[in-house]
């Protein structure tokens, strides 16, 4: 009786992490960082709102916090941002 107790509290916990939206955003992130990235539109934007360059593939996306630099590699090409406005979706 206890393991069938003990089964189904592991079972109802782990159900309950599939609905949780931390955990949701926990689970892309792990599948980001071990599968290459995920399937990206980014969209580089001047200050004035006119575009100054666009990236679509399988990418992840690296900030160096502070200095506003943002680093992706897509297609053998590392590409480095400093400035700018940077909007990346997620498809």
């Amino acid at each position: 009786m206890k393991k069938l107790f003990i089964a189904l509290s592991i079972v109802l916990v782990a159900s309950s992490f599939q609905s949780c939206e931390s955990c949701n955003r926990f689970k892309k992130s792990w599948n980001s960082d071990f599968n290459g990235g995920l399937d990206r539109t980014a969209v580089l934007y001047d200050y004035k709102g006119d575009t100054i360059g666009y990236w679509e593939g399988k990418f992840d996306i690296r900030d160096s916090g502070s200095d506003n630099q943002i680093f992706f590699d897509l297609n053998g090409k590392r590409t480095w941002i400093q400035g700018g406005i940077f909007v990346s979706e997620e498809k």
